[in-house]
């Protein structure tokens, strides 16, 4: 009988924190909304889809730093001075220009802080903007498209024969 509790003790002693550390892998990093309310409402289904607006327009960096970016106010007010400059939406946006204030964007994508991901280098791969961020030129709000856990990244590395070596992505 005593052997009999102690192989039950000793199952459940490897059982329990093995199942704890699954549930712990298979839940999710990004539990955020996955299309957060902006501060601004920006359609980018409008300007990148109906104007035809590259990406790299507005995110400058995108090219040559590790992110993208996000645009400075001057990059908006460069059109908009001149263009739509009535609507409700650009009436708020030149407010915070007025002040000068930077808009207090919501983030859709979150890299955990020990993650390297440079823009640059994915760039300069010639791999699309939509292979993360999705048809961008279709959203009126921007919608987190992908699970940025470490399985997708892996296998878009495979995918691509990219180095999958731990020290590409992490620091």
């Amino acid at each position: 009988m005593k052997r009999l509790l102690l192989i039950v003790i000793l199952g459940l002693l490897v059982c329990v924190p093995a199942a704890v550390l699954v549930l712990l892998y298979n839940l999710p990093l990004d539990t955020g909304d996955r299309s957060p309310l902006q501060p601004i409402a920006f359609s980018h289904r409008l300007h990148a889809g109906d104007y035809g607006i590259d990406c790299r327009f507005c995110h400058r960096g995108v090219e040559i730093s590790p992110v993208a970016g996000i645009p400075p106010l001057a990059t908006c007010q460069s059109c908009h001075t001149y263009i739509a400059k009535d609507r409700p939406e650009i009436v708020k946006l030149m407010k915070y220009v007025e002040r000068k204030e930077p808009v207090e964007w919501v983030r859709v994508y979150n890299i955990p802080e020990h993650v390297y991901f440079p823009h640059m280098m994915h760039i300069q791969a010639e791999l699309k903007c939509q292979n993360c961020h999705g048809d961008v030129a279709t959203m009126d709000r921007i919608t987190r498209n992908v699970s940025v856990k470490m399985g997708w990244c892996l296998g878009c590395h495979r995918e691509h024969k990219a180095s999958i070596d731990c020290w590409t992505c992490h620091i």
